[in-house]
């Protein structure tokens, strides 16, 4: 038996502690202290499992705050367990439609999981995280890896608080991500590139040169009737990019020239075969799906060993920038949302640095030319 003894009052709740009662009449106080507090006249009394009474008025106020703001208060919220953070994760996702869906179930199960399941989401604490990123990287992980976890599970607790499942999250910050790449094609890199790949895959490594197009979502899948000769246009629908937003790309000379290539070449392999290719890039009538093996090797006798196909996306934010392309429209056209992106994409050259010097140059001669003829 038991019954509670008030011993302070904070605004408009009180924190407590409980007196205990024995089968022999004997009685104690409880050494944890409590709160009650009232919602929509109904009374409410919490345990806050803790000793120290500054935890209880911690408790209190936050219980008070969300009473004020008409969030819901979840006293449950202490056992939880942050299992269920990651299921509501995975059913956003799902619900959303994210196409990242397969890699953020990947990263839970071999990483996020087994260090965090069965742990109650309210007890994790930033020395949680800062441990968690100290075996990662003994793992070999690198900043940008761990961030993208981290991501994950800073958007469970969002979603945890949002969902009225947990009160507050731990605070911490993301990893500087020193390790972002920086690679890019020149002109005369990628044409050697394209030298040494078949017929089937030079034409799309080029069309990825020209618009910094996603290759393996956005122009591996693209079918003719994409393609727009008469409005001269290449689009992609909403349900096609990573950001679900329409794109479109107007046909250049060049362009327009690889596409009637490529529309010559299929509508002969279709006369051939008998069948319809709606594939602008195929190998033989199929879809193109894994080619790293032969980017690999093109790469290498090219005198590039190293080079990722997600190069080319850096290279033609650096190539429309440095043709004078508003920057704004050159997000636009290469599907960027965000500046901060765009401006990792945006590459700084030699090339860019030389030219930048002999303009200086220039001008200081001609500063030197006028000084002397007044």
């Amino acid at each position: 038996m038991f019954y509670w003894k008030i011993s302070e009052v904070f605004g408009m709740g009180t924190v407590f502690k409980r007196k205990l009662k024995n089968r022999r009449g004997e009685v104690r106080e409880s050494s944890v202290w409590s709160i009650q507090y009232y919602r929509n006249g109904k009374k409410f009394r919490e345990s806050s499992n803790s000793t120290r009474r500054k935890d209880a008025e911690r408790l209190l106020r936050e219980r008070e705050g969300c009473i004020a703001r008409g969030l819901p208060v979840n006293p449950k919220a202490d056992k939880l367990k942050i299992d269920v953070l990651f299921e509501d994760v995975i059913n956003d996702y799902i619900c959303n439609e994210n196409r990242s869906l397969p890699d953020v179930q990947r990263r839970l199960k071999l990483h996020i999981l087994p260090y965090f399941s069965g742990s109650v989401a309210a007890a994790i604490t930033p020395a949680h995280i800062k441990q968690y990123i100290v075996l990662r990287r003994e793992g070999g992980a690198r900043n940008s890896t761990i961030n993208r976890e981290l991501a994950i599970i800073r958007r469970a607790y969002s979603l945890g608080i949002e969902n009225g499942r947990i009160l507050r999250r731990p605070k911490f910050s993301l990893l500087r991500e020193r390790n972002a790449r920086s690679g890019f094609f020149e002109n005369h890199q990628i044409e050697a590139v394209i030298r040494h790949l078949d017929a089937d895959l030079g034409p799309m490594i080029r069309f990825a040169f020209l618009t910094g197009w996603r290759t393996q979502s956005e122009i591996q899948p693209m079918t003719w009737s994409q393609v727009d000769f008469e409005g001269g246009t290449v689009r992609l629908d909403p349900n096609t990019t990573k950001n679900s937003e329409a794109r479109t790309f107007p046909l250049t000379g060049e362009l327009r020239a690889l596409f009637a290539t490529q529309r010559s070449r299929t509508v002969a392999l279709q006369k051939e075969l008998g069948v319809v290719i709606p594939w602008v890039f195929h190998r033989q009538g199929h879809l193109i799906k894994d080619f790293r093996g032969a980017w690999k090797s093109a790469c290498l006798k090219a005198g590039c060993p190293g080079r990722i196909v997600h190069d080319l996306r850096r290279t033609a934010v650096h190539n429309l920038v440095r043709a004078g392309v508003p920057e704004r429209v050159a997000m636009q056209l290469t599907g960027h949302r965000t500046r901060t992106i765009f401006e990792r994409y945006n590459i700084v050259s030699e090339g860019d640095l030389r030219t930048a010097v002999e303009r200086l140059d220039q001008s200081n001669q001609l500063k030197s030319i006028t000084s002397t003829n007044p």
